[in-house]
């Protein structure tokens, strides 16, 4: 059994398993059973793993729930989801106790001191106030017994839409075979299976929200798997190398907005640490910049790898560093059972090179639904594969590359142009520290291309010279017919900017939604 880091404290697997069993017998005494939802909405913390293990001992659900979310939105989640009990950090329940359904069982979690400092809260609205139930205290009120063995189901994960609400990714328990499946599929993306065959010691870190499907995954398989486990209260990139330094993590599983605010460290401070301990890194969830991960490749070594996927379609793709390097851009070829093909419009497969739809998912693997939304997830599904609306190409050699998402796309005078195509070559100039490109309403070409852009801190950019440096790498009808300079950009959990967010005005303003 591993041990559990956050911050100062440390716990073993051994411990968060039998405080589990704790909660497994209190949710029973609350009525939950086989089905039923318990909403997490908690930090990186040890009740995060309490409760989820306790309700799948149970049968119920573990549902983790974003805690970003609006009052109105955690209440969409929290009736949407049926959950019967609500796990949240005590100073989180302040912000929605008003929305919380009356029939919903609250217990709050003393928001420990290492969350308090990343967040910089006060002391006092972390507490559990007296008369509400403290989880600590209710879970303790319970005894450790053993369980008889648990058809134990999926976590009910909420996707980030580009429309409307959030969907409710449901899976019910998997059968031996499809466990063995999904754990295959898993060791290899996090780079396990020598591992874990040798019988040799991994030390991760959470680097990522735990109710974040990626995240979420990661923590289980480890967790499952004995790895030793630095959860990090929140993403700071001098404390992940401190913490690499100190912990001599080996393995990592990151997003690419990460790499860039490492890359953007001093380089005297990124000197000063040690990674060499580093075997493993793996990076998904979002387009990466081939000149950032050509950067960290040269800073960190060849123990870079990617693998693509979605929550409903899970991990299709997986690329080395070698591989990446002799195919710049690449999301890699499709791992040993997993069926990837690019599509036309019609449904037809397309020949290398050509341009058309990405659908794909792993054989064997467990099915899915949206929880009460059935029409959706007959929606997603084409040819027997699920589309999570990629746009993409394979090459000669059996390397898919993903050119944006279908949603993001923008057809400009009966031309289809591909934002990410553009902001690669925004994200190749230094002064630009991050960027997005989007289409907006345009009355002559039906959509026009808009370009946000955040500099470099310190730095100011003009828009006439970054016209005039975009126009030598782009053809003139994929240049910016609108720029706008941001000192942040909004982001979504996951670490890929909320473009929703920032074409939202453009749309309303032409009196339509997107």
């Amino acid at each position: 059994m591993g041990t559990i880091w956050n911050g100062t404290r440390a716990i073993t697997a051994t411990e968060i398993h039998r405080r589990a069993r704790q909660a497994a017998a209190g949710f029973e005494s609350l009525g939950v059973g086989p089905g039923d939802g318990v909403a997490i909405y908690l930090r990186n913390d040890y009740p995060f793993f309490e409760a989820s293990i306790g309700a799948g001992l149970v049968g119920a659900y573990p549902v983790a729930v974003n805690w970003h979310y609006t009052p109105t939105e955690a209440h969409y989640l929290l009736e949407d989801s049926r959950a019967k009990v609500l796990v949240i950090h005590a100073d989180l329940y302040n912000s929605i106790h008003e929305i919380v359904p009356p029939e919903l069982t609250v217990l709050q979690v003393a928001v420990p001191s290492e969350i308090q400092s990343a967040y910089g809260l006060t002391d006092l609205a972390c507490q559990v106030p007296a008369g509400n139930t403290n989880w600590e205290n209710w879970r303790d009120g319970f005894q450790d017994s053993a369980r008889p063995p648990a058809q134990m189901p999926s976590t009910i994960i909420y996707t980030s839409g580009t429309t409307g609400h959030p969907k409710g990714v449901k899976r019910p328990s998997a059968t031996t075979q499809q466990k063995q499946v999904a754990m295959r599929m898993l060791a290899q993306c996090y780079g396990f299976t020598d591992y874990l065959e040798r019988g040799q010691d991994v030390t991760t870190a959470i680097v990522g929200p735990i109710y974040h499907s990626a995240p979420n995954t990661h923590a289980n398989f480890c967790f499952v798997n004995d790895a030793n486990i630095v959860m990090l209260p929140r993403f700071d990139p001098e404390d992940l190398l401190r913490q690499i330094e100190q912990r001599k993590i080996t393995h990592l599983n990151m997003v690419p907005i990460m790499f860039n605010r490492l890359l953007k460290l001093p380089a005297e401070v990124r000197g000063r640490y040690d990674v060499s301990s580093l075997e493993f890194v793996a990076h998904a969830a979002a387009p990466v910049s081939p000149p950032i991960k050509q950067a960290m490749i040269e800073w960190w070594g060849p123990v870079i790898n990617e693998y693509y996927g979605s929550t409903e379609m899970g991990n299709i793709t997986f690329c080395t560093t070698e591989e990446w390097l002799a195919h710049p851009g690449t999301v890699g070829r499709p791992m040993t059972g997993a069926v990837v093909r690019v599509v036309d419009e019609n449904g037809n497969e397309l020949p290398p090179r050509e341009i058309g739809e990405v659908i794909g998912r792993t054989e064997g693997s467990s099915d899915f639904t949206y929880q009460n939304d059935p029409a959706k997830r007959r929606q997603m599904e084409k040819q027997g594969l699920f589309a999570p609306g990629d746009i993409g190409y394979f090459d000669e050699d059996g390397f898919l590359y993903l050119c944006d998402r279908a949603s993001d796309m923008i057809i400009s005078g009966g031309v289809n142009i591909y934002p990410a195509e553009i902001e690669a070559e925004l994200h190749k100039m230094p002064e630009i520290a991050d960027c997005a490109v989007f289409g907006i309403p345009d009355e002559e070409f039906g959509e026009a291309v808009c370009a946000y852009i955040q500099p470099q801190p310190g730095i100011h950019l003009e828009e006439a010279e970054l016209r005039t440096r975009l126009r030598e790498q782009v053809a003139g009808y994929k240049m910016p017919k609108v720029w706008e300079f941001a000192a942040e950009l909004p982001r979504e959990d996951s670490g890929k900017i909320f473009k929703r967010k920032l074409r939202a005005p453009y749309w309303e303003h032409a009196g339509r939604t997107i």
